[in-house]
């Protein structure tokens, strides 16, 4: 059977585009920018997406698309032994995958539970609340309320179910088709809001204006994992979306129109944030728990609070969904192409297995699983550490070695769409680049992250 291709350029840019924006354009990077002063953080990010996040997005489409199969199976060279070692790249981009959904479909749960309470009314924003009240229902309703965050969980996980059980185009490019202009369309409708508002204009120029003072090597630093984590480099996602990338498509121009529009969908997420927030005169430095706890606050000071707070939770959830949904394929790919498992039994036993051993577990880690710790850490905080910080930046090392060392002109000549020496210069550029610069670029990341 023909592996299956993307109906058009358009179809898979928008299915990267929802695969890289979820949480990491909504809810990491507005609070990293908040925590890093603002407008310096916002520069160096646009900078380091185009000189590191772009070439990377290229190093993995490459690897997806010469072989078109899964992430596993697309570090093999011509079936021979020594291909199997390369191999491991591949599954410990199927370990990052696993760590990230384990945690990440809980928190689309939460973001379930924030909407269900404030329809209910259980959480009313429709009048001023102060930080003791956000905080008060993120106790309860979170933390303390784990059966029910379980159930929630549960729910946004049979959303994915029902996408994926019709395949990587029925399903996925189907439904990113109309979630991608919803999300938009939301997203547009918060921006206009917020700056409508009275100080708005203070959250701009926070945003927007470069306090070079506030550029730091740890500033760097967290820009380059976030560049990682909001372009879903390092665990196979890029590698199996582009695997079902027809031939004759330009990687380079595809690469480069992904990452701009993730850099302008990052970039809109905090019009829609900062404005709210110095209108409400709250401080944007709240960390994590930006969207969640600070938020609110601005939504209970505006005119329709209630109604504005949904939207903007259900824009979470979007986001997330189109991301949730490709980080699957990645795991059910590697069943159904490679251990031959049929496709909707290779669906549920992914999701049921994320779910018993990954969600509910980092649920319960706030309740009866709290004095379990993994190098330190809670259990949620450990599945985000253990694939953010070491299994995403080794398997993007390890990619940049397999293309460098082992691929050589093979990548070329990917990159070139079929076309042998004399390569274009860019490619050339590009490749001497990732020989050299990539790596030394992503082991100061882990060593960063992990030390």
């Amino acid at each position: 059977m023909p592996r299956q291709t993307w109906s058009s350029r358009l179809t898979y840019i928008l299915t990267v585009a929802g695969a890289t924006i979820g949480f990491g354009a909504t809810w990491r990077f507005p609070y990293l920018v908040g925590l890093n002063g603002g407008g310096a953080y916002v520069l160096v990010f646009i900078i380091v997406m185009f000189l590191v996040g772009i070439p990377i997005i290229l190093v993995e489409n490459v690897i997806g698309r010469r072989v078109m199969n899964n992430c596993v199976d697309a570090f093999g060279i011509n079936n021979n032994k020594a291909s199997n070692l390369w191999k491991i790249v591949g599954y410990m981009g199927l370990v990052g995958a696993f760590g990230i959904l384990a945690y990440y479909m809980v928190i689309g749960g939460w973001v379930l539970s924030y909407i269900a309470n404030i329809i209910m009314g259980n959480f009313d924003l429709s009048s001023p609340i102060s930080k003791v009240a956000t905080e008060s229902f993120y106790h309860n309703e979170v933390d303390k309320n784990q059966h029910l965050i379980a159930l929630y969980t549960l729910a946004f996980v049979s959303v994915n179910y029902i996408i994926l059980r019709k395949g990587i185009i029925e399903g996925i490019e189907h439904a990113v088709k109309y979630l991608m202009p919803l999300l938009f369309i939301c997203l547009v409708v918060m921006v206009i809001k917020n700056l409508t508002l009275d100080g708005a204009m203070d959250g701009v120029i926070f945003y927007l204006k470069p306090d070079f003072s506030k550029i730091t090597p740890q500033l760097f630093l967290d820009v380059l994992g976030q560049v990682f984590f909001a372009l879903s480099l390092g665990f196979g996602v890029m590698i199996t979306l582009s695997s079902h990338l027809n031939k004759k498509e330009n990687l380079v121009k595809t690469a480069t129109i992904t990452g701009i529009v993730n850099t302008l969908i990052a970039v809109l997420a905090g019009f829609m944030i900062f404005p709210s927030l110095f209108s409400a005169g709250l401080k944007p430095d709240s960390g994590p728990s930006l969207v969640f706890k600070t938020l609110p606050i601005a939504f209970s000071r505006m005119d329709f609070g209630n109604f504005f707070a949904v939207v903007f939770f259900s824009l979470l959830l979007i986001a997330a969904l189109t991301t949730s949904i490709t980080i699957y394929q990645v795991i059910i790919s590697v069943l159904y192409e490679k251990f031959h498992i049929k496709l909707k039994v290779s669906i549920l036993l992914t999701l049921s297995f994320v779910y018993i051993f990954g969600n509910i577990p980092c649920v319960l880690s706030s309740g009866i699983l709290s004095d379990v710790h993994i190098l330190g850490r809670n259990i949620f905080d450990a599945f985000d550490f253990i694939s953010g910080n070491i299994c995403f930046v080794l398997t993007s090392l390890g990619c940049c070695l397999f293309v460098s060392l082992v691929l050589k002109d093979l990548a070329k000549t990917e990159l070139s769409n079929g076309k042998s020496k004399p390569y274009p210069t860019i490619v050339n550029i590009w490749f001497m680049y990732v020989r050299y610069v990539l790596p030394l670029v992503i082991l100061v990341i882990f060593f960063y992250g992990v030390f």
